[in-house]
């Protein structure tokens, strides 16, 4: 099986803590780490902008990186959401076998 890292950004705590805990709850993802004030600087609208996110970490086999995709567009706040994919080349084998144990066969 292969497994991926996801990145994404929220604009705060609160909604950060509620898109990981849904994500855990659909059993799309083993596990999701939240990575408090961060601050971005970005381009939007044609305008600099500067704003203190959460980066959410969500770690999760390949498979699921569709399901999580479309997730995040529905219950995330931002209009484009940052939604940024890793493949995981080598890991702790005992680690990756448990997001496979996490993640339900849909």
């Amino acid at each position: 099986m292969h497994y991926q890292l996801i990145l994404n950004t929220c604009p705060d705590f609160t909604a950060a803590q509620s898109l990981a805990t849904k994500i855990i709850e659909n059993e799309l993802a083993a596990c999701v780490n939240i990575l408090p004030a961060l601050t971005s600087v970005y381009r939007w609208q044609g305008e600099i902008e500067t704003a203190q996110e959460h980066l959410l970490l969500i770690k999760a086999p390949s498979s699921q990186y569709s399901a999580i995709e479309q997730f995040i567009n529905l219950h995330h706040p931002y209009d484009v959401p940052e939604i940024i994919a890793f493949s995981v080349e080598n890991g702790l084998p005992a680690y990756l076998q448990w997001i496979d144990t996490c993640i339900s066969s849909k």
